[in-house]
This record gives structure tokens, C-alpha cells and sequence, in this order.
């Protein structure tokens, strides 16, 4: 007896349709094989699967069992085939029939429950897609596929539950979509603007670059406060909209970072890799590629602390991601290619002891050290970076007297109002673009959407010159200057939007 179940593969964020093909011979020595190219997870499926339908209280077959996972060409990867190949045996065994264009894909344990299973998000936009209306995924991860709407998701907690329903015997309720949003990883601010005293252009700085998605980077002393800056910026980040968390969902999802219960990503990610980190880890990779850092940071915050710290092949790694927008992963098994659309924020010491033009502490580098500190992050690098900003010390008497005024900070929120309203302009702005803020346009839509007057325009060619911009950082200052244009909710750049966007101009000609 021959049965198919359908059921899927992932390679990195695409996923793929998989029969499987199981075939009961009457006839032949009792036994359990898996073809089709499965990895060592696939192949312990058949301990899983046996066992799980022996402590559900079900014979297992004294038959000879083939599985086949068609196409057999690709290679499969996973423990998501359990459920599909003990569906398969038990309809065999049970005589109930497997009904068309529906999906199996989950995990079993020994006992028969079902585990919470990376990809069901990816599963539910294949079935979609493609004309599948049902899924049968575990309870766990039912939350994830539910969030795609026209499919009926039913989550499973047991295998029992399933073979029951394909009976007839029980009714599986269909997957409800929860509302309580899932965050990332870091998402929630470990700082409120309002808490930092003093840095009051650094703050404007930073919320220049959470508006436009610019990348900014801090450079100041130790304890001017620049991680502090970093940690309070998921506070001033406006939430996802509903195209970019569906973005982000899917990475997590295909990574498996996504935990039991959750659904779509409602905050924007930021992550914070420690300077050690290896390159796979920042960009992604391995023998089965996996996304790194830049993709785990779609759509949010890549912060790097201690930038000049980070080995110089992983700087040097950031510099087609920060242009392009994604980073394609080659192995000898096949390409995969993950989006990393991220804002970028460094913070850096100006000299190895880190008190070079300190009002108080002396620099005890020599100008050598000091030369080979800076060189550690190469002008390609920094000329891709929007915002350089000067974190400058803050004297213990100023702090004192801040922390006893009447009158404190702006906080977050009201900082996050403001950048909401930029980011709907921009949303406007972009719609009929495949581009969501201002970091992410192109030389033709500068032309179209931030437009120069002359004036503007001769400011902004003076300064090329005087400070030997580059092409990049020239188009850069256009960016700029249409995003605190945004900020003021005003069409037209003016001669003060360009000044305030120059303002934070790449230093890379004139550090000496």
C-alpha cells in the first residue's frame, strides 16, 4: 500500500513542497527506511516514529516500511517529518484517509506529544501560496501559522490528537491568532531618554537616525554615555508595520528564535553581538547556512559596541549588507540569500585608552597607536555610516546640578511620537516603492522625492569640496537632510536642514 502526505522544506527563507511517499509492502522481511537524502535528524525520525506510536497505544506494523521525501534531490534537513511519516503509517494501520490539500510538519517525542518546531510560519505562507487549507502543526507553534490568515491551522498537542481527528472521532479546534504582541530579542529600552543628562546632540542625533534608519556612530570617551545612548534607542523606535513584521517573523522563524506561543514580531529587534563574535556569527553562514546577526537585526538595530574592537574581516563583512541590503550565503549544497535592511549603531573610543581630548584625563597613546586604533575601521567602512557624532564627557559638578533641577529630559515617548510621524510620512512617501524609510532610497528616488534648491544645493556642493566628501557621503547628506525635513513635517529641504545634516558629516579626511 502506497500513501503520500504532504508536508515541506526550508532553505533559509524560501520553502519548498515535500511528498511523502510511504509505502507498507505485504511482502519481505519487516524493516523502516528513510531515501530521499535525509540528514542524520531525518534519518532518527524512524526511532521517534515508532516509538511515539507504540506509547500512543498502537501496534506498530510488522511490515517493510519505505519512506521516500520526493523531490530526492534536495536535501532534507529537520525533525519536521515525524508528524507526516507517523500520519502516513497510522492511515495504513487505521484505515482513515488523509484528506487533500493539507499539511503535516511537526516534531514528535517519545511519548507521542508534539514538540514546538522552528518554520511554521514559513509553512503557513507555502500553504497559502500554494492552495493548502489546512495545517497540522504542533500547539506550540500553531500561533506562528495562524497569523497568516485564510488557512485553518490545528494545533496538535499529541499524536493521538491527530489520528482521532482524521478519524473522526475528535474534533480539533482551529487556531485562534493571539493579539498579545511577541518581542525580539532586546527589543524593550534598558534606558529612557530622559534619564541621560547632558548629550543633548547625540540625542538629536539619534533620533535623526531612528527616523530615516540612518547609520550613526558614537565616538567619546568611557562613561560619556554612548551605550546608554544605544540601550535607550528601542524606546524611541516607532513599532513594526505590518509588511516589515511579517519580514522579520520569517528570519526568526526559519531560526528557530522564535519561542513556544509566539507569534509575529511586534518590535523592532536589536541586537548587540559582543566584539569577540565570529564573522559566521555577524553574517550568517555555516555548513547549512543560518542567518547572522545583520539578518537577525532586519529591519531594527545592529549595535556594536567597542566598534574598533570587532576583527576587521567582520567590519570589512558589513560593507555590501549596508549598501545593498541583504547578504547572500554560498555553499557547496546551494546559495541562500537573507535580507539584513538594519540600522547600524557603533560606538568607539577616539584612542586606545580612550581619554584622547579628555578636559580632565591625559591621553597616554602615542600618535602611532593612535593611527593604528583609527585604521582598524577602514574609509569604505565609515564612509557607509550617515551620522559620526562626538560623545564629549560630562564633568560629575554638571550631572550633579542636572539631577537637582526642576526641568528633566524629553522622554522616550514623546520622542517616539515625533519619529512616528516622520515614518508615516515616509511610509506615504514610499508606497508604490519596494522601500520603507529614507536610508533605503536610491540616486532616482533622490531626484524624485528629495529635492535640492539651488541654494541647498550650492551649500551642499561647497561643503564636497571643502570637506572632500565623497559621492556616497554626498548623496548621504541629501538623506539626511529630507529626514529632519520629515521630523518637521515640511515638504521642502531648507538651507537649516542641510547645515544641521552636515553637521554630522563623515570624518574621514580630517581626523589627523
Amino acid at each position: 500500500m502506497l500513501i503520500k502526505v504532504s508536508s515541506a522544506l526550508h532553505i533559509g527563507l524560501e520553502t519548498v513542497g515535500v511528498d511523502v511517499e510511504i509505502n507498507m509492502a505485504s511482502r519481505g522481511l519487516p524493516g523502516f527506511d528513510i531515501v530521499g537524502l535525509p540528514s542524520k535528524a531525518v534519518d532518527e525520525s524512524k526511532e521517534r516514529v515508532r516509538t511515539a506510536i507504540l506509547n500512543s497505544q498502537i501496534e506498530f506494523p510488522a511490515q517493510k516500511i519505505t519512506v521516500n521525501l520526493a523531490p530526492a534531490d534536495i536535501p532534507k534537513e529537520g525533525s519536521f517529518y515525524d508528524l507526516p511519516i507517523a500520519v502516513g503509517i497510522l492511515s495504513a494501520v487505521l484505515d482513515f484517509r488523509i484528506p487533500k490539500n493539507t499539511l503535516f510538519f511537526g516534531e514528535l517525542s517519545l511519548d507521542g506529544s508534539l514538540r514546538h518546531t522552528k518554520g511554521a510560519l514559513l509553512l503557513a505562507l507555502f500553504a497559502k501560496e500554494f492552495g493548502y487549507t489546512h495545517l497540522f502543526v504542533p500547539k506550540d507553534s500553531a500561533n506562528e501559522a495562524a497569523a497568516i490568515p485564510e488557512i485553518t491551522v490545528y494545533p496538535a498537542a499529541h499524536l493521538a490528537e491527530v489520528v482521532e481527528h482524521l478519524a473522526g472521532r475528535y474534533a480539533l479546534e482551529p487556531a485562534a491568532v493571539s493579539e498579545a504582541p511577541t518581542l525580539s530579542e532586546g527589543s524593550i529600552a534598558e534606558f529612557d531618554m530622559a534619564e541621560i543628562l547632558g548629550q543633548e546632540q547625540a540625542k538629536r542625533a539619534m533620533e535623526i537616525a531612528a527616523t530615516g534608519g540612518h547609520n550613526i556612530l558614537m565616538i567619546g570617551s568611557p562613561g560619556a554615555g554612548k551605550t546608554m545612548l544605544a540601550r535607550a534607542l528601542p524606546g524611541i523606535l516607532p513599532p513594526l508595520h505590518q509588511i516589515e513584521s511579517l519580514e522579520v517573523t520569517k528570519i526568526y522563524s526559519a531560526s528557530g528564535n522564535i519561542g513556544v506561543g509566539g507569534g509575529l514580531l511586534s518590535a523592532r529587534p536589536f541586537r548587540a553581538p559582543h566584539h569577540s563574535s565570529s564573522l559566521v556569527g555577524i553574517i550568517g553562514g555555516g555548513t547549512r547556512p543560518q542567518p547572522g546577526e545583520i539578518s537577525l537585526a532586519h529591519r531594527g538595530v545592529l549595535f556594536l559596541d567597542e566598534f574598533n574592537e570587532f576583527p576587521r574581516s567582520v567590519l570589512e563583512a558589513l560593507r555590501q549588507p549596508l549598501e545593498d541590503g541583504y547578504v547572500t550565503i554560498g555553499r557547496a549544497l546551494g546559495r541562500v540569500r537573507y535580507p539584513a535592511q538594519f540600522m547600524l549603531v557603533a560606538s568607539a573610543n577616539p584612542c586606545p585608552c580612550g581619554y584622547l581630548n579628555h578636559p580632565k584625563k591625559p591621553c597616554i597613546c602615542s600618535p602611532r597607536e593612535i593611527q593604528k586604533y583609527r585604521k582598524r575601521a577602514s574609509g569604505p567602512i565609515l564612509d557607509r555610516i550617515d551620522l559620526h557624532v562626538e560623545v564629549p564627557a560630562v564633568e560629575i559638578d554638571d550631572l550633579a546640578q542636572e539631577r537637582q533641577a526642576v526641568k528633566q529630559g524629553e522622554p522616550s515617548s514623546s520622542i517616539q511620537e515625533r519619529i512616528k510621524l516622520a515614518r508615516n510620512i515616509q511610509h506615504e512617501r514610499f508606497a508604490k516603492d519596494a522601500i520603507q524609510v529614507n536610508a533605503e532610497m536610491k540616486n532616482a528616488h533622490l531626484k524624485q522625492y528629495a529635492h535640492l534648491s539651488s541654494e541647498v544645493e550650492r551649500i551642499l556642493r561647497q561643503a564636497a569640496k571643502r570637506f572632500q566628501l565623497s559621492a556616497r557621503s554626498y548623496f548621504r547628506m541629501q538623506k539626511i537632510s529630507r529626514t529632519i525635513a520629515d521630523l518637521e513635517g515640511v515638504e521642502d529641504i531648507t538651507v537649516a536642514h542641510m547645515a544641521e545634516a552636515l553637521q554630522y558629516r563623515p570624518k574621514i579626511h580630517d581626523e589627523e
